[in-house]
């Protein structure tokens, strides 16, 4: 038996797919919080040579990041190839609200995706879907995901790498080398963040730089930070961030353009230091980041200590692997009409992944719902 350790924060979200994943393989590990044990983050560090959760430990073998795919590799027990009614891509806010719906409809409903909650599980608070005036967004995913799990729902933590049109079917293969048949699908798979763009990125990634400070925000207590962006994530991280770090560099490319909430947060925190019309040009450090060198608009260069960087300019959808499946618009989101038809037959789409103007929690929701009423009507056509 495998000795297995988690290193993980209270409220990264990926930390908590490895522990479910775990559990559910009936994996015996040990969790270990580096957000409140500095020396056990020091020793994650040493180990990994990463800043940033979750890492887990499989006997020597070091996993940084929730790869479902090596964990399946080690640890899982497949979903058998066989025929479902709806095949729905992605388990964010649209994917499980389309599975409810399919599931009272009694459709043969599987939920492929590597993560559950999507992009939702990145919010530090969220203060605008009806029936709660605050809740972080990794507590109202888990409600999502309570009231699938307790219906005929089969959830699946992988990632999609291909799917192929079959007659009336379409085959869904997996990165774990799994393929299922469908009679319809329902792609919900979101959108990934965006990169700065800036040379050395990758080297950088997981050594100062994060994508996520819900998960990573922790390991920076009393450090220096700086948060790229001047939307609402950008603006709720820095906010965050200030109680947990030293100082925040909020680095803004042109002005910020939040809602004013977010900028009334902003307002008279004296640890913030807002840079506008600056954008990165620059990393230095060895081997994890210590300086930036940002560029501002009629002021040249400056250089700037931090120990870390959060990157929250935008998000891509994902959609490389429809490859010509259904039609795409110049974003490459998915166009989907009124009832979140696809230009395909069978094929339909909610959420941030299309080409619906708004991408908020809640019209992601109704549009699953709408997604997999489509689908039954389509289903029933069939027969």
């Amino acid at each position: 038996m495998s000795t297995v350790t988690v290193y993980s924060t209270r409220n990264c979200p990926y930390c908590r797919m490895a522990k479910v994943f775990l559990d559910k393989q009936g994996v015996r590990y040990t969790n270990i919080d580096v957000g409140v044990d500095a020396v056990a983050a020091e020793k994650m560090i040493a180990l990994s040579g990463q800043r940033g959760v979750p890492v887990i430990m499989v006997d020597d073998e070091v996993i940084v990041g929730f790869d479902s795919k090596r964990l399946n590799e080690l640890f899982g027990t497949h979903v058998s190839s066989e025929t479902y009614d709806v095949v729905i891509v992605g388990a964010g806010p649209a994917g499980l609200t389309a599975a409810v719906y399919c599931a009272r409809k009694l459709l043969k409903t599987l939920v492929v995706s590597e993560s559950i909650g999507g992009q939702a599980l990145e919010s530090w608070a969220i203060e605008n879907y009806m029936g709660y005036r605050m809740i972080t967004g990794e507590d109202l995913m888990k409600k999502f995901e309570e009231q699938v799990r307790t219906l005929d729902v089969r959830l699946e933590l992988d990632r999609v790498s291909s799917i192929t049109p079959e007659e009336n079917l379409f085959a869904v293969t997996t990165v774990s080398g799994i393929t299922v048949k469908a009679k319809s699908l329902i792609l919900t798979q979101g959108k990934q963040p965006r990169k700065l763009g800036v040379k050395d990125e990758e080297k950088y990634l997981g050594r100062g730089l994060s994508i996520c400070s819900t998960c990573d925000g922790p390991l920076y207590k009393g450090k220096k930070v700086a948060v790229v962006g001047g939307g609402n994530s950008a603006l709720q991280t820095a906010v965050e961030m200030s109680g947990i770090a030293s100082s925040v560099s909020l680095i803004v490319r042109s002005t910020i353009k939040a809602d004013p909430v977010y900028v009334r947060k902003l307002e008279g925190i004296k640890n913030i230091t807002v840079h506008l019309h600056a954008q990165i040009t620059a990393l230095a450090g060895d081997p994890f980041l210590q300086y930036i060198t940002i560029t501002t608009e009629g002021q040249g260069d400056q250089r700037i200590e931090v120990d870390g960087v959060f990157i929250e300019v935008g998000w891509t959808p994902n959609t490389d692997i429809l490859d010509g499946l259904v039609e795409l618009n110049a974003n490459k989101e998915i166009v989907v009409d009124i009832d979140g038809r696809t230009s395909r037959s069978g094929l339909f789409a909610a959420g941030d992944v299309t080409s619906v103007k708004s991408k908020q929690i809640i019209i992601a929701a109704g549009d699953g719902a709408k997604a997999a009423l489509e689908a039954y009507e389509y289903l029933m056509k069939l027969d």
